[in-house]
């Protein structure tokens, strides 16, 4: 029974790993896959169509399927494909998540038990929507719950707007259906628009109805040029791949000046009509030529787009999540039964569960070609990182399950805290310009990221002494002992870490900004954790704490680290303030709130420790307690 057991763990992991890495099944005669490859510009970088539909549905819908009214799922480049070529129907599915619809106030909106709307519901209430966009504060930082789910969803129609208007301008699916012959008539129309508008400028005879129809296409590719919200036509080769990039709209309004019609618009053009009429090997032919387009001109750029579509598809930190919580199960079943066996098949997991973990973090590092820390979202999933390796290595000296459940609960933890992060959208955007290419900001960033990991794992641990001392019978004196040793451990580490990460990070402050420390918030933060670090460790050599002052230390230092990482972003001030996040700020406040409780546990008289080690400490006290009366 013992090895079945252990087996059975190892082939849920093997089937959750191979359900992520499974190719998805494309019912569709349109080749989906290579459409989604396409490259475009946005946010500063180079992306494939997948990713911009990925993150538009995270934006609207917080997540990433479709459902149309029919009930079919769609997938996110099949929604996208919809929204950009077949707008009537995109407009039809419920893609605008409203968390409150009833607090808005806008009569004839809710409607019971619905969350998500469409295009089509709410466009008899856009003016509505409109007003009381105008009539909320501002400033983001001091809008109230009511205030930002109205600005998030005007927002959020002007992102679904724009991008439906990426490939295409504005109109009736007719003007869709000929987009092609559309294009071509203004490329014929420009030369005789351009001297009939010379003519009406000079007074002279001209064709006014060649000039006004030359002036609707400039009116239309216009608006097109502002409205736009991917960059698809890439610059002519040889040069940076990132310069340059223009809309449609632009590129439109430049065959004015003579540079021709360009092939990536009659293209896109081409795919759009093809859709439409249900042509797809019209459709196919035309996505492969594109490709091979920007092969040939850009060949290193099309594999990391490649693979960035691979690496969406696959998921890794949704994977190594799903493993965390079979690892963090497993550990808790052994707790009760078969503990030798079962820890041993957790740890195997927990090894797959890091190396998913990793080939997600080098993944984005190959992508974004940065750091693995550059924003919230990054920090997130490295800390989560950082304290998977450090369960794994005290898993592998303890062999007590301790080590596993530690990592998997705190590697859980962070990424959904990352997957609440990546609501913004595109998480691998590209960075400020001062913090884009310096080896101290690189090496202060990992390293100190790295000791909140530490410190985060530490509390972790004693988290877990406090509730196995509370209730748990099986936690003797060696168990206390064990956790304690590993606590100790991890805070020295930690401690390490933070405080060289804090001088690498002001070496890097005296090259960017001209001076080493300036008591900015991030750096006060940072200087806690050290305080911190170095208090728990005097505690312990000084003996001032005995194991239960040191386990509330340690559940001290997280809020002091959660203070660091999250606290200061909001305030809003300084000059690491990056990454805000109101909602963020009740989250700080019941994670601390919670280990506050923690502490006071941690201190409750000896009589309320259930287990063995409790139960002994407490028959000690008792003893001391009868020994100094009976002196006295």
């Amino acid at each position: 029974m013992k090895k079945f057991a252990f087996y059975l763990i190892l082939l849920i992991a093997a089937l959750i790993v191979a359900r992520g890495f499974k190719p998805s099944a494309n019912q569709s005669s349109f080749d989906l896959e290579s459409f989604a490859e396409l490259p475009v510009q946005v946010g500063g970088r180079i992306k494939p169509l997948d990713s911009v539909a990925r993150n538009t549905l995270l934006v609207l819908a917080g997540r990433q399927k479709v459902v149309t009214p029919e009930g079919v799922k769609l997938s996110p480049i099949a929604w996208f494909m919809d929204l950009t070529m077949r707008p009537e129907l995109a407009d039809t599915y419920r893609v605008f998540k409203i968390e409150f619809p009833d607090d808005l106030g806008i009569a004839g909106l809710a409607q019971q038990g619905q969350r998500y709307y469409a295009f089509n519901d709410l466009l008899p209430h856009f003016d509505e929507i409109l007003r009381l966009y105008n009539e909320i504060d501002p400033e983001p930082k001091k809008r109230s719950p009511y205030e930002q789910q109205i600005a998030d969803l005007n927002n959020g129609l002007t992102r679904y707007h724009r991008v439906m208007h990426s490939l295409h301008p504005g109109g009736t699916p007719e003007r869709l259906d000929r987009l092609v012959d559309e294009y071509q008539t203004y490329a014929a129309a420009v030369e005789p628009g351009l001297e009939a508008l010379r003519q009406q400028q000079a007074g002279k005879d001209y064709d006014a109805e060649l000039l006004n129809r030359f002036i609707q296409f400039g009116d239309d590719y216009l608006k097109l040029s502002k409205t736009a919200h991917l960059r698809v036509v890439p610059p002519p080769a040889p040069v940076d791949p990132l310069d340059d990039w223009k809309n449609i709209g632009l590129e439109l309004l430049d065959v004015m000046r003579g540079d021709g019609l360009s092939p990536y618009v009659t293209s896109y053009a081409s795919l759009t009509m093809a859709y439409r009429q249900d042509q797809p090997e019209m459709f196919n032919q035309t996505v492969e030529e594109l490709r091979q387009r920007f092969i040939a001109d850009f060949p290193d750029d099309i594999n990391r787009v490649h693979y960035e579509r691979l690496f969406n598809q696959t998921q890794p930190f949704y994977l190594s999540m799903q493993l965390y919580v079979l690892i963090f199960l497993t550990v808790c079943i052994s707790w009760l039964r078969w503990p030798a066996t079962l820890t041993k098949a957790a740890f195997w997991v927990l090894l797959l569960a890091f190396a998913i973990h990793t080939f997600g973090l080098v993944s984005r590092m190959y992508i974004q070609g940065r750091p693995p820390v550059t924003n919230l979202y990054s920090s997130a999933v490295f800390v989560g990182w950082g304290a998977v390796l450090l369960g794994a290595f005290l898993e592998k000296f303890f062999k007590n399950g301790v080590g596993a459940a530690m990592a998997s609960l705190v590697g859980f933890s962070t990424l959904i805290i990352a997957h609440h992060l990546a609501m913004s959208g595109d998480t691998l955007e590209m960075m400020r310009a001062v913090l884009d290419s310096n080896f101290w900001l690189a090496t202060h960033v990992v390293v100190i990221t790295f000791g909140y990991s530490a410190m985060f794992f530490a509390g972790s641990l004693a988290l877990i002494f406090v509730v196995l001392g509370l209730f748990s019978k099986r936690f003797t004196k060696e168990s206390a002992k064990s956790v304690v040793s590993m606590v100790y451990g991890i805070t020295c580490f930690a401690t390490l870490f933070s405080l060289v990460g804090t001088i690498l990070g002001g070496i890097w402050a005296d090259q960017s900004w001209g001076r080493f420390w300036g008591w900015d918030p991030k750096e006060n933060g940072a200087l806690m954790i050290v305080v911190m670090g170095a208090i728990f460790l005097h505690a312990r050599w000084g003996g001032i704490c005995k194991e239960r002052g040191l386990m509330a230390l340690a559940i001290c230092g997280n809020i002091v680290t959660a203070w660091s990482w999250f606290g200061t972003n909001l305030l809003g001030v300084g000059l690491h303030a990056y990454g805000f996040t109101s909602s963020g700020f009740w989250w700080t406040i019941g994670f601390a709130l919670s280990q506050l409780l923690f502490i006071c546990l941690a201190n409750l008289p000896w009589r309320f420790w259930r287990s063995a080690f409790g139960e002994d400490k407490n028959r000690r006290a008792r003893k001391r307690i009868l020994m100094a009366a009976e002196e006295a």
